[in-house]
């Protein structure tokens, strides 16, 4: 059998293709194609009255790939709401390889200077592909989100691929879609040229976030 490499993990990305492990202790992976995706409408994304009062008061710093294998671990934890998670060594080695290669990135929430929450994912022509969020701190996870974003708007992105649909992710604004317009959404995205590093230089984390909340 072939190995399974970081080029082949982003080619079955590119079709609509993603892996999981059944387990975080389950060396093997499968992939999954769901008959139903979840996905942002990046124009239509809704920041929650009350997340907007947090943004406001702002109690997290806020980074871009300053920890993307912390992220990761993090999000491979066990919580009392999840005993399990699917993401593997395999998926860590894997995934650490594509954010070395500049396809994966991670968002991350500091608060005194630990980290409080976060996100990663898979990014590729004008898609990303969110993969796992956690939360130490109330809200993190949530800011992380609506940073990735306002960051995945200002560079031209045009798919955000949340893959399952939630209660969670609709508060947001996150859709559900079949398989063949996720298909047909994805192979239009693919066409697209964005920029996951495209903000200026000088643009803190605080101005990103309020940027959302005044057009959401």
């Amino acid at each position: 059998m072939m190995p399974l490499t970081a080029d082949i993990v982003l080619n079955a990305y590119a079709n609509g293709i993603f892996p999981m492990s059944d387990d975080r202790n389950d060396p093997e992976l499968f992939w999954v194609d769901p008959e139903r995706r979840g996905i942002f409408p990046l124009e239509a994304f809704h920041v929650p009255r009350s997340l907007a009062k947090t943004i406001r008061k702002m109690p997290f710093k806020v980074t871009v790939d300053q920890n993307f294998g912390q992220v990761m671990r993090e999000c491979a934890e066990s919580t009392t709401e999840r005993n399990t998670t699917w993401i593997n060594q395999t998926i860590l080695d894997l995934y650490a390889e594509l954010h070395d290669r500049g396809f994966a990135h991670s968002v991350e929430c500091w608060h005194e200077g630990k980290l409080a929450g976060g996100l990663y994912g898979v990014s590729f022509a004008g898609v990303f592909c969110g993969e796992s969020m956690f939360t130490r701190v109330t809200d993190a996870s949530k800011i992380a989100l609506t940073y990735l974003v306002a960051r995945l708007k200002y560079g031209g992105f045009t798919l955000l691929d949340a893959q399952f649909m939630t209660e969670h992710l609709a508060k947001f604004g996150a859709i559900e879609i079949d398989r063949a317009e996720y298909h047909k959404r994805l192979d239009q995205a693919l066409k697209v040229k964005s920029n996951f590093y495209s903000l200026p230089a000088d643009a803190s984390g605080s101005d990103i976030l309020q940027s959302i909340t005044q057009t959401s």
